[in-house]
């Protein structure tokens, strides 16, 4: 089974699924809701799972998700924040007066 991404409202956070079954969190992405913004905190890949790909597919999954409930994004993870500054297709997702203060 390809490894998925996941929301865990619960938790607050996302994860990617992978392993035998892809059903092992293999890394997650924390964030804060609040009033149509979610700020992403910390980013995190389990260091068995790493190298393999799991960190942009779960940055990707998670603000594919982000941009279809319409959230702004406030990148405070150094991660997604980086990860966006190399997809400029996601740097929309962060409100433009805000984006300077991310490097954006």
């Amino acid at each position: 089974m390809e490894p998925q991404v996941v929301d865990r409202p619960d938790r607050s956070r996302y994860e990617v699924l992978a392993g035998e079954g892809g059903t092992e969190p293999a890394g997650f992405a924390e964030y804060f809701l609040s009033e149509g913004e979610i700020a992403f905190i910390h980013t995190e890949i389990d260091p068995r799972f790493a190298g393999r790909g799991l960190g942009g597919l779960l940055a990707r999954g998670a603000l594919d998700d982000v941009r279809r409930r319409k959230l702004d994004v406030l990148p405070y993870c150094p991660f997604i924040r980086g990860w966006i500054g190399r997809h400029p297709q996601y740097a929309d997702l962060v409100p433009e007066a805000r984006r300077g203060r991310f490097g954006l």
